[in-house]
């Protein structure tokens, strides 16, 4: 069974009138969240499984053409590894750290999904209610729901492959998310709505725009209301539209995107730097920012259903992923693959993953600053590092757990070197 987290809330005077304002303004109450997850003993991974990942880590920027690197491992049995690695760019020598921030990608979109489910819960929305309830001025969505949008099955096309070269060459344009919408919506619909997977960020977008209208509130502030805060995390938010780095005040993680040139070779040398990019392309899709301490406790969070109302499991009508192995799923905003719930993707600048299994706690948490790729290497990197991390000894007292993954750290090892975009790393 399913771990379910323990709540705590901030006592609050007058505590019958604040719930009452909470439910006429949308707003989350002062609520914070204890994860209930297996303990973490203190201690580093062994030499040996530290050197293993970190090889994996080197191994995957090779083939992103990453010249930097964060990655969080948790194996509540065996051990931690918070680190950067690298450098921040090509002609830099300043060393990626682990308190870096930066654009988490398609992550954003679990945290959405987190969002609706809350309102709906508070009676402000139906997750069966038609986006026309909440979103007018386009054609064809009665028979698409909020919930069709938060699961990727409403048909709808996606915005991004079609604007990503607006998005490398010009990316200070603040875009309005009805505009990107229309994009996938431009598309010919596939499939009745509900009945199966098709990948669509304009869903989201859409998704982003009906829980603002429906609660007179802004994207930014309830991701923060309902996720960002209830589980403390600090260093997460969705910034405003204008082009920045993720955010300026804080040490960044600069992000690049490799281009081909005339003759179809990839750029690993010289990326495109695209660290000041306008949160507004990804909106409610791709572009919350986080670093990589608060995206390991967003996985936990996540696996564990954390900040899902009671009665409420996003995976009870999980669809299959096109093309993929019968273990990998996805509800909700998010993906579920053998025993790990999480999610992975890519914006300009970043790829990034973080998965998370509920019963051990094993989490893992990556970002590569090489977008050129997209976020299959995020992911491919994520699941060999679990892989990894699964097998890690038990560290004194503590109890290693019986059950495995669905593959290998080997089988996603070869995954990775047969996605790489640049010189192809040794096996």
């Amino acid at each position: 069974m399913r771990a379910r987290p323990t709540r705590r809330r901030v006592a609050l005077a007058l505590a019958s009138i604040t719930a009452v304002s909470v439910v006429i303004s949308g707003c989350a109450a002062d609520e914070h969240i204890e994860l209930d997850v297996p303990a973490q003993v203190d201690a580093a991974f062994p030499e040996a499984t530290a050197q293993q990942l970190q090889d994996a880590v080197t191994h995957a920027m090779t083939a992103a053409g990453a010249s930097g690197a964060i990655v969080g491992v948790w194996a509540p049995w065996s051990g931690t590894m918070i680190t950067g690695l690298g450098v921040e760019s090509a002609t830099s020598a300043e060393p990626v750290t682990d308190d870096m921030r930066f654009r988490i990608a398609q992550v954003t979109r679990a945290m959405t999904c987190d969002v609706l489910y809350e309102v709906a819960d508070a009676g402000i929305v139906r997750v069966n209610d038609p986006v026309t309830k909440w979103v007018s001025g386009f054609p064809d969505l009665s028979d698409v729901t909020l919930g069709d949008l938060c699961d990727s099955t409403s048909g709808i096309g996606s915005y991004s492959a079609q604007l990503s070269g607006l998005f490398l060459t010009n990316p200070a344009r603040v875009w309005n998310p009805r505009e990107l919408a229309s994009y996938g919506l431009g598309q010919p619909r596939q499939g009745e709505p509900g009945t199966a997977f098709r990948d669509s960020d304009a869903g989201y977008i859409l998704l982003g725009v009906a829980l603002e209208r429906a609660t007179g509130r802004s994207a930014a502030e309830l991701l923060h209301d309902y996720v960002a805060d209830p589980l403390d995390l600090t260093a997460t938010e969705l910034p405003t539209g204008a082009s920045a780095a993720p955010p300026a005040s804080d040490p960044v993680l600069n992000g690049h995107h490799s281009l081909r040139d005339a003759a179809g070779v990839m750029n690993c040398t010289d990326p495109l730097d695209v660290t000041a990019l306008s949160a507004s392309s990804g909106y409610t899709d791709s572009g919350v920012v986080s670093d990589i301490r608060d995206l390991g406790r967003y996985a936990q969070a996540l696996a564990a259903g954390a900040i899902l109302p009671d009665g409420v499991d996003r995976f009870d009508d999980a669809v299959a992923i096109p093309g993929a192995p019968s273990w990998n799923t996805t509800s909700g905003g998010a993906i579920q693959a053998g025993s790990l719930i999480g999610q992975y993707g890519s914006v300009p600048g970043y790829s990034t993953a973080a998965f998370s299994d509920p019963n051990s706690g094993l989490t893992v948490a990556v970002v590569l600053n090489n977008s050129g790729g997209g976020g299959a290497l995020a992911e491919y990197l994520a699941w060999e590092l679990a892989a990894i991390a699964s097998k890690a000894p038990a560290s004194a007292g503590a109890t290693a757990p019986e059950a495995g993954l669905p593959w290998t750290a080997q089988q996603y090892h070869d995954q990775i070197s047969a996605a790489a975009i640049c010189a192809a790393p040794p096996a």
